[in-house]
């Protein structure tokens, strides 16, 4: 672990002097972080209270949103605290605790919308074995697996990292990153990066393989299915894709972020472009799945 008299805290540089206006900056950010907990959190209830929302489906939105509710918890009262803040520095600890919690979500997040692919895909191809396939057991396990894998793998990228010999503690960011401390290391970094490469094959790489097969099965079977069958895919499946654009689009641009200069762009736009995935998708799933498919289903009810 990182020794306490070689750094104890990090600064984080993409802060700036905002005077007056960063109580409005506080103002709009925790009325954000108060849309987003409430929406999901009455989405998270509304699932576990309602039997007829005890389906495959439904659990899997679940899941996806209790993970926003996560991966936002793991920010706004860091970013809120740090707004007030005249001095914009972090303990070793927390920012390795905030890093751990970041990731998590991202990786959970890509492997929650594999899973909805891959229940979609069993009911638009095979309806009539669906409920046989989609038991209880397959759902406990899909759902261990979207949890489980992300966990381990980011609680090593973290053990991995917490365990470099830094050369400083400045991070140009507004939340802790791993590339960001990487850089900061003056030892060896190969088993990290390898580690990282692996670690992204596994927990993008086939997530991303799940997602496509399953579309192009979906497709395949729109083109040569009925009206019925068409209009059913459509309806169950573009809230999943729109989901799944929007947390791609949020990650192309914390990937800018990180691995690029991007010292041109004004900096209210790269703090921006660094808290998409993190601000927009937890409130854009709760909206998008709550108008397409859960009020449908209750209101059927």
């Amino acid at each position: 672990m990182i020794n306490s008299t070689q750094v104890s805290y990090f600064i984080l540089a993409a802060y700036f002097d905002a005077g007056a206006l960063k109580y409005l900056y506080f103002m709009v950010l925790i009325f954000v972080y108060v849309v987003i907990t409430c929406a999901n959190l009455l989405l998270i209830v509304v699932i576990c209270m309602n039997r007829s929302l005890h389906e495959p489906m439904y659990v899997f939105l679940c899941s996806l949103f209790v993970n926003d509710l996560y991966g936002s918890t793991g920010l706004f009262p860091f970013l809120l605290v740090q707004i007030l803040s005249d001095i914009h520095t972090v303990s070793v600890h927390c920012c390795f605790l905030q890093m751990f919690c970041i990731y998590t979500y991202a990786c959970v997040e890509f492997t929650n919308l594999a899973a909805m692919a891959y229940d979609r895909y069993i009911a638009i191809c095979f309806p009539l074995q669906y409920n046989t396939w989609m038991t209880y057991n397959k759902v406990v396990i899909l759902i261990v697996v979207i949890w489980l894998p992300p966990l381990v793998v980011v609680c090593v990228t973290t053990c991995l990292s917490a365990s470099l010999q830094l050369c400083g503690n400045i991070i140009n960011k507004v939340y802790c990153g791993n590339y960001s401390i990487m850089n900061l290391a003056c030892s060896d970094i190969t088993v990290n990066n390898i580690y990282e490469l692996t670690a992204a094959c596994l927990i993008v790489g086939a997530p991303v393989s799940v997602i496509l097969y399953t579309y192009i099965r979906i497709l395949k079977v729109c083109f040569s299915g009925s009206t019925q069958t068409r209009q059913k895919a459509v309806s169950t499946c573009s809230p999943h894709l729109a989901s799944l654009l929007n947390f791609c689009f949020g990650g192309c641009f914390e990937i800018l972020q990180s691995r690029f200069n991007m010292d041109t762009v004004p900096n209210m736009l790269r703090i921006f472009l660094a808290l998409y995935f993190l601000t927009c998708q937890p409130l854009f799933n709760p909206v998008i799945y709550e108008y397409s498919q859960l009020c449908p289903k209750c209101m059927s009810k």
